[in-house]
């Protein structure tokens, strides 16, 4: 077998081992299915399980109230940009705030005007998008039918700590790059999604957790596949899901409680990674420039420049001989990016810190 590399890749980014070798061992044959779950019904028993599961183990890790519902649908996060004002922006005399913190942020308000009115509550733009917002910064519209923010910005490596507080105006998270990373006050939101590739399985399916009461806002004659009142009437098969994705989810979302012990547990562990690094980052003598205000900074993805774009590219090149994969920043941005989400192991992180304290030593 090929030796694994450390892949610090922003998605589709690595998995727990756990979790790949249990789907190994069961992928010619599922348990009492007699073939792949690849290849069974979506509709049967079998399938059926692996569903519960995994909806009964996010419910679990997020502690979510039984007024939340469970949606595993696909067209990843970049169709919730779509999703969620089709569902509740349109109408008359409705707008809906948006919080800009990077990259990601932007593209869910360019898909948003497209449905309705919206208004920048606050954008670090002009800063090149460095920070979060203060609570006080946040010009909130209190008759907005929801307020849209982006938890963690996967290209510029800036998270919020916290939530903002919207008041009773429905707070709207896509927080696709630190979902369960760590523990949230669930009760805060309206409706959260995530594209699983980061944190909670392969590419293919997107979770969406939505407060019940926000259903009943659902306007009529939108089409199926994007009615979220309709998906969960169906409980996420009205179509053919993403079958294999979802039970990854499921092995994956096991491991996090089973193995590590659930959100308390791996959010020390990815405090641990992140200090890591930064720790290198501010102790190189401005070798290495973090591009976060550190206030700001990261959990998940660790973003910084070198003194030239020269020096950038030998230090990927170099990284990737030593086993160390997907280090090359975003291209709208430049620099270096450590995408250190749950399943990149503390090794691969210390592994990293090492090469940058030799490599800052040959260079610097």
């Amino acid at each position: 077998m090929e030796q694994r590399v450390f892949n610090f890749s922003a998605g589709p980014a690595t998995l727990p081992l756990p979790a790949l070798e249990e789907a190994q061992r069961d992928l010619v044959a599922f348990p009492g299915a007699g073939a792949s779950v690849m290849e069974i019904s979506h509709r049967s028993k079998q399938f059926a399980a692996v569903l519960e599961s995994a909806k009964a183990n996010v419910q679990k890790l997020l502690n979510l109230p039984e007024n939340y519902k469970i949606l595993f649908v696909q067209g990843g996060a970049s169709l919730q940009f779509s999703m969620v004002p089709m569902n509740f922006l349109r109408g008359e005399g409705k707008s809906a705030d948006y919080i800009l913190t990077g990259s990601w942020g932007g593209k869910a308000i360019k898909e948003a005007k497209k449905e309705g009115a919206t208004r920048v509550a606050w954008t670090g733009k002009e800063e090149k998008f460095v920070r979060v917002p203060g609570q006080n910064e946040l010009d909130l519209d209190p008759k907005a039918v929801y307020c849209h923010f982006t938890s963690n910005e996967t290209i510029e490596g800036v998270q919020f700590a916290t939530e903002p507080d919207t008041g009773k105006v429905p707070l709207v998270c896509d927080a696709s790059s630190d979902i369960l990373s760590r523990p949230i006050a669930i009760e805060k939101y309206g409706l959260i999604y995530a594209g699983a590739q980061k944190n909670i399985g392969p590419s293919g399916v997107a979770l969406v957790i939505v407060r019940e009461d926000l259903l009943a806002q659902v306007p009529e004659g939108l089409p199926s596949m994007l009615d979220y009142k309709l998906m969960v009437e169906n409980d996420s098969l009205y179509n053919t899901p993403s079958c294999f994705a979802i039970y990854m989810v499921m092995l994956v979302t096991k491991w996090l409680l089973e193995d590590i012990g659930g959100l308390d547990a791996i959010a020390a562990i990815n405090k641990k990674k992140a200090r890591l690094l930064y720790d290198t980052i501010d102790g190189s003598g401005g070798f290495y420039k973090g591009h976060a205000n550190k206030e700001a900074r990261s959990a998940m993805n660790v973003t910084w420049r070198l003194p030239s774009e020269e020096l950038e590219q030998k230090f990927t090149k170099e990284a990737t001989a030593a086993g160390l994969h997907g280090l090359k920043g975003h291209r709208s941005v430049g620099g270096i990016r450590a995408s250190i989400y749950n399943a990149m192991p503390v090794e691969g992180v210390e592994a990293l810190a090492d090469f940058m304290t030799e490599f800052r030593a040959k260079n610097g």
